[in-house]
């Protein structure tokens, strides 16, 4: 039976022969290559589910409101990327539709207007707040409860997402 190092040395013998004649290595090398437990590490295609997703969500967490139809959900989401980040939407199954909204306060008036697009730069955070920006969700399938964890799922630009689980706080939580 041959050692290890015999073994290695004769892999690498038959690469070197391999490497001028072929513009790629031999099927056996690719193979090896691909192999998520090499050194080496993951096929680029496995790579890129390994990636550190661009935004991170933190303190994500509804408004109880009994009796509704509706909720708001608040969070911050933090840009750890170097690149801008831009938010396309957001989803929930617990609802029928949500929407980022932004409520402003105009001559002594609120109001609540969709956010179409949110982009975050790169290094900072965005915090959704009462006041202030915040998810809408409409149409709830059933009422919330205190305690209760609501699925979000935050859509990127370039079709990424973020999932999110938002806790469910009474209604007079701020």
């Amino acid at each position: 039976m041959k050692s290890i190092e015999a073994l290695a040395a004769t892999l690498l013998a038959s690469l070197a022969v391999a490497s001028p004649l072929r513009a790629e290595p031999p099927p056996f090398a690719q193979a090896f290559a691909r192999s998520p437990s090499v050194r080496g590490g993951p096929s680029p295609a496995t790579r890129a589910s390994y990636t550190t997703p661009p935004l991170v969500a933190q303190n994500a967490w509804v408004r109880a409101t009994p009796g509704a139809q509706v909720a708001a959900a608040y969070l911050t989401l933090r840009n750890v990327s170097s690149s801008p980040v831009t938010v396309t939407g957001v989803e929930s199954p617990i609802a029928g539709q949500a929407m980022i909204h932004e409520t402003t306060v105009q001559g002594g008036q609120s109001r609540m207007r969709p956010h179409e697009q949110l982009v975050v730069a790169p290094g900072t955070a965005v915090k959704f707040e009462p006041g202030g920006l915040h998810v809408m969700l409409h149409d709830l399938k059933q009422p919330l409860t205190v305690g209760q964890t609501v699925p979000l799922v935050i859509t990127l630009a370039g079709g990424g997402t973020l999932q999110v689980t938002a806790t469910v706080r009474p209604l007079s939580a701020e």
